[in-house]
């Protein structure tokens, strides 16, 4: 199933509204920054739970986390809270007494402790990156909020970053 946000807009990330670059961390912090993308978890975890229920599975998993998540309000524990609460009201399987439950393993880590996670894993970092506004020939920008907080995270958990950045992030 594809979902193209971008009909939605309302973001740096979805319409055509600069992605903040060489912000300070407590800058990222401050506010609600313009990369937040309306409602982006709750659609998500909205089709996940319509599948799910369609499946008989009665538990999700979600990435969002709360320590490094740049102000948006739908990477929050009240938030997840809140979905499981209305998964219940809201599905056959709720009303039938199932529960639904929103795992988060990422909540409570910060950045470099999910980077060593990954690690642990055997992730291959190389194949990602996290930037807001990559190149056109795909590499990391290296100054947007996104790619800055990755680069501490591989610097604090003591790994090399593999990130191919347009420019080195200062961190």
């Amino acid at each position: 199933m594809r979902v193209d946000l971008r009909a939605i807009g309302g973001s740096a990330l979805t319409a055509a509204i600069d992605v903040p670059k060489g912000r300070a961390t407590e800058a990222m912090a401050a506010a609600i920054p313009v990369t937040y993308v309306p409602a982006r978890n709750t659609v998500f975890l909205a089709i996940a739970l319509g599948y799910a229920e369609v499946l008989g599975a009665s538990d999700l998993v979600a990435g969002m986390n709360a320590i490094d998540y740049s102000g948006y309000p739908d990477c929050r524990p009240e938030f997840v809270r809140a979905f499981e609460a209305l998964a219940d009201l809201a599905t056959r399987a709720g009303v039938e007494g199932a529960r639904t439950r929103v795992h988060t393993p990422l909540m409570t880590l910060d950045k470099a402790a999910i980077i060593r996670l990954g690690h642990s894993l055997g992730v291959d970092y190389a194949l990602t990156h996290s930037c807001y506004d990559p190149t056109p020939a795909g590499r990391a920008c290296g100054a947007c909020d996104a790619c800055r907080l990755r680069a501490r995270g591989f610097r604090d958990a003591g790994l090399p970053d593999p990130t191919a950045y347009a420019h080195p992030p200062e961190v």
